[in-house]
């Protein structure tokens, strides 16, 4: 049934962002616009505004009422010391995103005016989106409209009633064109047929957009609006450019009786998790009280200081916090390395808090995870870069406002490039086997005091040190894909497939979590730019995708035992607070299910035939497998494999070498492989000798036996030298007598 269009009206303090409380009565009736403006009115600009941070955001329930659509009340007094403490934040009246960067809205919801070719088309118009490196390419940045005139336009269907507040707009992603919209009117509409200005009280509103391609603005609407359909219409661009855009749109959903739809479930999560964006201190009181929810297993420590000084604080979740316990493997998950890709921040604190919570239920999956793991995470490696991201605020951080340290670095390039290291090794060695193919050490230039290294990764590189993990994620924002190891190419290719020895292992992590999520598993789900993963089943070798020498993928493989992923979450790298809840849901399981894979493989502990002390940094060679691992102090080790079966050989100094065949199941619980090794009788003389103690008889005749057999050795070698001599000068004799004749 087709209804007029409505209009909601509010007071509003705009340079404050909607700050002011409404006054007389909250409940504003629908009414016609069409009976209320004038089809002669002028135009008048509205300033773009500011979007303060960590604002609370209304519900559509919080918005509607039967019958009639109405604005919240604000409340303005202080609660609580607590709130004190907290940074000054404004609540305010802006509604969430629709969704046009995070893809909620479908492409059939976006139509235009005219576009320029279809990787200009009206899809493309989205927040955010990123082209493709080709001129003309099928993935463009922006919605560009073929004619340079004021009747082009970017509609946008909402599918239901909606409270418009306000549109953001950026102009086009390219690097090759520079084309953005300066002014824009915006148009709404209950039937896409018949449509009306925005106003601003009698004259029609101008809104101010972009001076640039990157940056985006937010113009609120003078009069937040309701409609079923919003256009965004250029009124003037940058004069060396075309009509080119980018674009969110901000609405509430409200209550339509008319709507087949409404009945809907909204979509979100049934766990009671503390679902909104943590600045630092917010971040630093939530793991706070997981602690003191959970104190019999959580512990709370700092691994270092970002350049600016906010700490690094890990989470770590074990029945024995805080201590490495022989044989449990070590687990971590890493967040925030780009601070502007907040959900991995986020999906780490939901973690921790869905773990505790869990835990105490009885819920055995989880009570399992802790018993038998030490699990670290890390929700904010790049503390600093977030900061500056969240100040901004979700919509308005851009693509890259928040991504680098500090000091402007980016630290998924800034650790030590241990693959060409490697890689120069092989090319120049005369026995290949010989280069050492783990625990590469850091290059001297890497350590000087003036080297370019960021303080968040020399403490994430001690951290590494200090604890012996076994398995890792990084988690990113901006795609849908999960890559794995080498993320650096040989020869410095820009593409290149460059596999790790352990290629088959690092695929099938890969697929556990792809598989997993309920997004990248989706074989319906659109793009998020420019790249179709799904027809790599949403996993790439990081070289494949795009080289990045100096990752922390590739230096936790090489230099110590940990295999570590990178898993782009989402298309959108700073999701809006009412998209966390199903963001937790759609990677809930793959969080659970990868820590999980900890457990594949081979375990078990390398000890003293004499003393049955554990040996550390005893190498642990598989069959086939060009990449050891190393036992830790302990002892322990922790071989992750694929099932088959495996001749494992394990030696260390002063030892003699053992091995053993050992098998892999298909079953998710590591198989139990241990080691016993004997000392070579050379290094027990010498711990002897050190201490000053007398040989024993029996070591004196294993030595006796040991030296009479390398003399024996040693004397074959040197008689089959002198026959061979003797040989030699015989044959020349013969030939030099054979000349004279």
């Amino acid at each position: 049934m087709e209804k007029s269009l409505c209009t909601l009206a509010a007071v509003i303090l705009l340079g404050g962002f909607l700050d002011a409380a409404l006054t007389d009565n909250t409940t504003t009736e629908i009414k016609s616009l069409f009976n209320n403006t004038s089809a002669t009115a002028e135009s008048v600009t509205v300033q773009p505004q500011d979007l303060s941070t960590d604002r609370t955001t209304p519900t559509a329930a919080q918005t509607q009422t039967p019958g009639t659509t109405t604005v919240p009340q604000q409340d303005t007094k202080n609660t609580s010391e607590e709130e004190e403490e907290e940074d000054e934040t404004t609540t305010g009246l802006d509604c969430p995103p629709l969704g046009l960067e995070s893809l909620r809205v479908d492409d059939t919801q976006m139509q235009a005016s005219s576009y320029q070719r279809m990787g200009l088309g009206p899809h493309r118009g989205r927040l955010n989106i990123q082209s493709g490196i080709e001129d003309g390419d099928l993935y463009d940045g922006a919605w560009c409209a073929e004619y340079k005139d004021r009747h082009q336009w970017l509609e946008v269907d909402a599918l239901h009633l909606t409270l418009f507040t306000g549109v953001i707009l950026q102009g086009r992603n390219s690097i090759w064109s520079w084309d953005w919209v300066h002014t824009y009117k915006v148009q709404l509409s209950n039937d896409s047929v018949s449509w009306k200005t925005c106003m601003n009280g009698s004259e029609e509103a101008i809104f101010e957009g972009n001076q640039g391609p990157e940056t985006p603005v937010l113009a609120l609407l003078p009069v937040p609006t309701v409609a079923r359909f919003i256009r965004i219409n250029p009124q003037t661009w940058y004069s060396n450019g075309t009509i080119c855009l980018r674009a969110e749109i901000l609405g509430c959903r409200v209550h339509d009786p008319y709507d087949i739809y409404a009945s809907e479930r909204e979509l979100g999560s049934k766990d009671a998790l503390d679902f909104r964006q943590h600045n630092y201190k917010e971040m630093r009181k939530l793991m706070k009280s997981v602690t003191e929810e959970c104190p019999d297993i959580t512990r709370i420590y700092t691994i270092g200081k970002s350049y600016m000084g906010l700490k690094l604080y890990v989470m770590e979740i074990s029945d024995n916090p805080g201590k490495h316990e022989l044989g449990e493997p070590e687990f971590r998950y890493v967040a925030g390395m780009h601070g502007n890709e907040a959900l991995g921040r986020e999906l780490v604190l939901n973690l921790m808090q869905y773990l505790c919570k869990e835990y105490k239920k009885g819920n055995q999956r989880v009570v399992r995870l802790v018993t038998e793991t030490r699990i670290h995470l890390l929700p904010s490696m790049n503390p600093d870069g977030y900061e500056a991201a969240y100040e901004k605020g979700s919509e308005l951080a851009g693509w890259a406002d928040g991504r680098y340290s500090y000091e402007g670095i980016d630290l998924n390039h800034n650790f030590p490039d241990l693959n060409n290291i490697m890689w120069d090794a092989q090319e120049t060695a005369t026995d290949k086997s010989k280069v050492t193919n783990h625990y590469i050490p850091i290059p001297e230039y890497y350590t000087k005091e003036d080297a370019m290294v960021a303080p968040e990764t020399r403490a994430v590189i001690s951290w590494m040190q200090d604890i012996p993990f076994v398995l890792s994620a990084n988690l990113h924002g901006g795609e849908l894909v999960v890559t794995y190891p080498f993320d650096c190419t040989r020869d410095w290719a820009p593409q290149e497939d460059t596999p790790t020895a352990d290629n088959a292992f690092f695929r099938w992590l890969a697929s556990v979590y792809a598989s997993t999520n309920l997004v990248m598993s989706n074989p319906d789900r659109r793009i998020c730019h420019y790249e179709d993963f799904q027809r790599y089943n949403n996993i790439i070798n990081g070289g494949a995708w795009h080289t990045v020498p100096g990752s922390m993928n590739d230096f936790s493989y090489m230099h110590t035992n940990c295999f570590e992923v990178t898993v782009e979450l989402s298309c959108d790298k700073f999701p809006h607070v009412s998209e966390l809840p199903i963001e937790w849901e759609n990677n809930k399981e793959s969080l659970l299910v990868y820590m999980e894979q900890v457990h594949r493989g081979i375990k078990g502990v390398v000890r003293d035939k004499l003393t049955k002390q554990g040996i550390a940094d005893a190498i642990i060679k598989v069959e086939d497998h060009d990449h050891d691992i190393r036992s830790a102090a302990d002892g322990d080790y922790w071989r992750l494999l694929n099932p088959g079966e495996y001749q494992v050989v394990v030696w260390a100094e002063g030892y003699f070498p053992s091995m053993r065949r050992c098998h892999v199941g298909m079953e998710p619980r590591p198989t139990i492989c241990d080691f016993t090794l004997t000392k070579t009788p050379i290094q027990r003389l010498k711990e002897i000798r050190a201490q000053g103690g007398k040989i024993p008889q029996d070591l004196q005749l294993r030595l006796r036996a040991l030296r009479l057999r390398k003399l024996r050795a040693t004397t074959k070698v040197i008689n089959q030298r002198r026959e061979s001599q003797r040989l030699l000068q015989a044959r020349k004799a013969r030939s030099s007598r054979a000349r004279r004749a």
